[in-house]
């Protein structure tokens, strides 16, 4: 069982920067994968970014690759996302998730957090 809480969000201007935290509990932590989601009003959740169990391996949405940066410290039970360059568009509640592999569907991951909300304003 794994317990999931972000963190970080809040109210940017456009080209501002944000770093949205997940807290994990449980012993587990550093056997999952873990991935981003976000959630726009009237939209459907959608992938951001994933990385491995040990870090080594990452993947990102087109429509951030270059802005957005995931991290983990396994040490901490912790996942980050770096998000720079923020564009209103980027504007949704940040979810992150647990699972047993790096995926962009939501199916996939086995555990969520409750959300962070970012708001990027033009």
């Amino acid at each position: 069982q794994v317990q999931l809480v972000e963190s970080g969000g809040g109210l940017v201007q456009a080209g501002g920067s944000l770093r949205l935290s997940c807290a994990a509990s449980g012993r587990t932590f550093g056997s999952y994968a873990m991935g981003w989601f976000r959630q726009a009003p009237g939209k459907e959740r959608e992938f951001v970014a994933t990385i491995n169990w040990s870090g080594g391996y990452t993947y990102y949405a087109d429509s951030v690759k270059g802005r957005f940066t995931i991290s983990r410290d396994n040490a901490k039970n912790a996942v980050y996302l770096q998000m720079n360059s923020l564009k209103p568009e980027d504007t949704a509640v940040y979810y992150c998730a647990a699972g047993p592999t790096t995926a962009w569907g939501t199916r996939e991951y086995d555990y969520w957090g409750q959300g962070t909300q970012v708001t990027v304003s033009s």
